[in-house]
């Protein structure tokens, strides 16, 4: 049974930061992709970032410039660092991980493994 575990989400007003974890098992965080999507309410789930086993990156053009994707060998962790926050950032963050064929992908589609979420809300 896999499980990814979020953590980090919170209330902050516009311009402000957080840092969202993500703990993975070490068989997915080592082979696998891995990315953070979002979804507002009302609005269907969308990819913010995915990065690959290799640390390549693709951000959804929204997020270019304010938010951060890295990984954690030591802790086998993934993180998300959001800075410079809008309103429309509000959503709940979900991690996700699947196979790597081709590189990081924002698609849903590739992602078999999901967490619970954690709540962003920006004002």
């Amino acid at each position: 049974h896999v499980q990814l575990v979020e953590s980090g989400g919170g209330s902050v007003q516009a311009g402000g930061s957080l840092r969202l974890s993500c703990a993975a098992p070490t068989i997915i965080y080592s082979t696998y992709c891995m990315g953070w999507f979002r979804q507002a309410p009302g609005k269907e789930r969308v990819g913010v970032v995915g990065i690959d086993s290799y640390g390549s990156t693709m951000y959804t053009d929204s997020v270019k410039g304010r938010f951060t994707i890295s990984r954690d060998g030591a802790k086998k962790s993934l993180y998300l660092q959001m800075n410079s926050l809008k309103p429309e950032d509000t959503g709940m963050y979900y991690c996700a991980a699947g196979p790597c064929w081709n590189g990081p992908n924002l698609s849903g589609a590739m992602y078999e493994y999901w967490g619970q979420g954690t709540q962003v809300t920006v004002s």
